[in-house]
């Protein structure tokens, strides 16, 4: 009789272990669904969502080497982007070599259907941020595993309060022509960079006001593409009226002297884009991620 007891609860336990982990199975994390997508979808490019929660579909992938760019870190499969960033990537390459660059070496993209990634960003979700490295290429023909072990360099000191001797001219005319273009939302570099620019600019100085301090951004800097157009996407507040030079300036004080800084309280709300369920996604996003 107790055998029987016991043969029947463990059938009934075995019955019920499925269900206990089928909401995981059928909600899973978007990261894992998104980082095993097996390439992108087909149809008319859009980007999708937000910069830290969306996709893209109809997303291309950069080729690994041109003629005057190489992609780098090819194992996390992350040169794909929306059309645009492509072609604003090849032309930006062709900007460096008119700056004395030989080209650029490029970061992370987005995944084949953009979403969140398994490890790293919070945004490069919609194939609309790239991260550019800071370190001048020194030949366009490296070999995959090279690719994998050469690291950028800083163009910021250690006490994040000057440039270092990495910084060259070709820098500034590179994130120049970048902020210059009409399609760009964003770059984002360390203050050290935004305030040496803004010391260095004699000219016209509109273009300024897309470059945004940001931290851990000395050894690359991150372009951020506008939304194009056949795209649904939520807008960015755009940035501060002015230059924003002297908020810079204030980024490295703080630097200095931290005391001058009063402590944030985290956000309890805030929540990293790993954590988002497929759910939890805008609707097209889970079509995108799904589709075969």
């Amino acid at each position: 009789m107790i055998r029987r007891f016991l043969s029947a609860a463990c059938a009934i336990a075995a019955l019920a272990l499925p269900l206990s982990l089928a909401p995981a199975q059928a909600d899973p994390l978007a990261k894992d669904v998104f980082g095993a997508a097996p390439g992108p979808t087909g149809g008319a490019p859009a980007a999708i969502g937000f910069y830290s929660k969306g996709c893209v579909s109809g997303a291309v992938q950069l080729p690994e080497t041109g003629p005057s760019w190489q992609a780098m870190r090819l194992s996390r499969n992350r040169n794909w982007g929306h059309p645009q960033m492509i072609d604003f990537l090849v032309g930006l390459s062709g900007a460096a070599q008119k700056a004395g660059w030989r080209g650029l070496y490029i970061g992370d993209i987005s995944q084949s259907r953009g979403g969140p990634m398994v490890t790293g960003h919070a945004s490069h979700q919609m194939g609309l941020d790239a991260d550019i490295w800071m370190l001048p290429p020194s030949s366009l023909t490296l070999s995959r595993q090279q690719r994998e072990n050469l690291s950028s360099v800083s163009v910021v000191n250690k006490a994040g309060t000057q440039l270092t001797n990495y910084w060259n001219p070709g820098h500034m005319s590179i994130i120049r022509a970048a902020a210059s273009d009409r399609r760009v939302e964003r770059v984002f570099v360390d203050p050290v960079v935004k305030v040496a620019m803004c010391n260095m600019e004699t000219g016209n100085r509109n273009w300024l006001r897309k470059v945004r301090p940001i931290n851990n951004h000395d050894y690359h800097f991150h372009v951020r593409l506008a939304c194009p157009a056949g795209s649904v996407c939520q807008q960015q507040d755009a940035p501060p009226a002015g230059d924003g030079c002297a908020e810079a300036a204030e980024w490295i004080e703080n630097r200095v002297n931290p005391s001058r800084v009063k402590p944030t309280p985290p956000d309890p709300n805030y929540r990293h884009p790993r954590s988002f369920r497929l759910s939890e996604m805008p609707a097209q996003c889970q079509t995108v991620a799904t589709a075969r």
